[in-house]
């Protein structure tokens, strides 16, 4: 299976007919003909962070958890009915390992579901929800490179038919966001941040992407909390790095501080 990295941005992407939302159909469409339908999907949002260890959904039938405000009801509407898997969850769990401490992933059996980090671009991709789909939580408290250990676990799970995927943003600052403005318009910092993390996919010098809080205020500026950033850690790692080159879409910004940048490795 290929390996996705999804800018998601607003929720309104999910609903609303833009560039976006046309490329993730377009995206889905490609599944089944171009590459292998997903046997299990296992998406990583920026918007499941758990303390204390990673966790898996171990529900039959997660439910769509519409984790935002603010927004017309047509957005609080939104369901996406896909089937959990107690237990491929199980299996995956016992298979990819806590970081440092080797122990077996844990399962949530009832409280969390599919936010709308995971929901807000699977819904377009696969609007049957017919594919069953497994998320997994970040324990937010550890170290970026921890993330990466973990996603380059996910690697073998890719030969079983399962379709990673990565869900966050390459840029996220919602504290200076500046709705209206044009897609190749951002600010100075983002469009510098994005740049520097594109070089690193396009060079495969994937072992860098852990690091870049090293870029200090540039950083800064691009997460001021990096719970966006991480879900490209687990894609990352799960490349075979020097063997898949990225391929880019959607590498422009939303609200001018929002990199909507996608990569798919296949």
């Amino acid at each position: 299976m290929p390996v996705l990295f999804l800018g998601h941005g607003s929720p309104m992407n999910a609903v609303g007919d833009n560039a976006y939302r046309r490329s993730w159909q377009a995206l889905g469409a490609e599944f089944g003909r171009t590459y292998p339908t997903p046997q299990l999907i296992l998406c990583v949002s920026a918007h499941w962070l758990t303390r204390g260890g990673w966790f898996l959904t171990g529900m039959a039938k997660p439910k769509t958890i519409h984790d935002f405000g603010g927004f017309p009801q047509e957005l609080f509407d939104q369901q996406f009915p896909a089937p959990g898997a107690p237990a491929a969850a199980a299996e995956i769990a016992q298979a990819v390992r806590q970081p440092v401490s080797g122990a077996a992933l844990g399962i949530d059996p009832e409280e969390w579901g599919f936010d709308h980090g995971t929901w807000s671009v699977l819904k377009p991709m696969f609007p049957k929800a017919q594919i069953p789909v497994v998320q997994l939580g970040m324990d937010y408290g550890r170290a970026p490179a921890e993330h990466a250990m973990l996603g380059q676990q996910l690697k073998a799970l890719r030969e079983r038919g399962v379709l990673i995927v990565g869900s966050g943003n390459l840029v996220h600052n919602l504290r200076v966001t500046r709705r209206g403005t044009a897609p190749n318009q951002a600010y100075d910092w983002a469009h510098e941040f994005d740049r520097v993390v594109a070089g690193q996919l396009e060079k495969g010098d994937l072992a860098a992407l852990p690091r870049f809080q090293s870029l200090g205020a540039l950083a800064q500026q691009a997460h001021p909390t990096h719970e966006h950033y991480l879900p490209l850690l687990y894609a990352a790692g799960a490349v075979d790095a020097g063997k898949e080159a990225p391929r880019f879409f959607n590498a422009d910004f939303q609200s001018a501080s929002i990199s909507m940048r996608s990569v798919i490795w296949a």
